[in-house]
């Protein structure tokens, strides 16, 4: 004897397989949503991760150095940066410093020699000293895991008012102006562990203005550090270490010239 289902099992049956394929198409849907917000959550995150840093940064506390994932290079790879990267993170910076109100102490220009993150002296050294603030230690902790990253040549500058200045540890604005670039590469090398044959240090004393000198807010001003991330042209210019283990060496000779500034430095006036 053959023994046949109700019809109304078999019709329920098939009622119920549409649930399968409903409940796939919702998965899926979710899964392609996620995406979607995470994308465009992306760029948000990054620069919060940033506002946040700059906002420490300038209330005098330390701040965590900028990942490099942030920046978001075009090329990443072993070749300099060419100038078309250094115009999109210059953008980054601009828009980050418009929206926090920081334009007044650090701005970013490009150059015929690259790209210039360009400091003013209140947000590094107090007047006539070469000391850093701890300001100052903050600002480089948030320039200072690019800087380390990047193949680029990076000079430090120093620059000065034409107010003059003598005393025992600074005869000049030329000393002054020097030691300045001098103590902020030295901070990159020790905390960040650049390279001391891929930075270098200039002082230009009062012969780089770029404003006049003729009121107390030109000479403001005038009283900077400028870092200057070289383009490709102007890395070439630089001096190449003519043997391979000049790094070694030149890590080693750096170490006690810093020594000799600290004596310095630290000598009262």
């Amino acid at each position: 004897m053959i023994f046949r289902k109700p019809k109304d099992d078999d019709d329920r049956e098939n009622l119920e397989r549409w649930l399968l394929t409903y409940a796939d198409l919702i998965t899926l849907l979710l899964a392609f949503f996620i995406v979607l917000y995470s994308m465009s959550r992306l760029d948000a995150e990054k620069f919060e991760h940033i506002s946040k840093a700059l906002r420490t940064v300038l209330r005098g506390a330390a701040a965590s150095p900028l990942p490099h994932q942030i920046l978001m290079m075009n090329d990443p790879g072993d070749g300099p940066i060419k100038t078309g990267d250094l115009n999109y993170l210059k953008s980054n910076i601009d828009k980050l410093l418009l929206q926090e109100g920081l334009d007044n102490k650090i701005s970013a220009t490009i150059e015929d020699r690259g790209l210039v993150i360009r400091i003013s002296e209140s947000a590094f050294f107090d007047l006539g000293s070469a000391e850093l603030k701890e300001q100052a230690k903050g600002i480089l902790d948030l320039f200072g895991g690019i800087l380390s990253e990047i193949p680029n040549h990076v000079r430090v500058e120093g620059h000065t008012d034409n107010l003059p200045i003598k005393n025992e540890i600074y005869p000049s604005n030329w000393e002054l102006s020097t030691y300045r670039a001098t103590v902020c590469i030295r901070y990159l090398i020790e905390n960040y562990g650049m390279k001391p044959d891929r930075i270098s240090a200039m002082g230009y004393s009062e012969y780089r203005p770029i404003a006049a000198n003729d009121t107390p807010e030109g000479r403001n001003k005038n009283r900077r550090v400028d870092i200057v991330v070289l383009n490709w042209d102007e890395k070439h210019k630089e001096p190449t270490p003519k043997h391979e283990d000049i790094s070694q060496s030149a890590e080693k000779n750096s170490n006690s010239d810093f020594e000799s500034i600290d004596a310095l430095v630290d000598e009262p006036l």
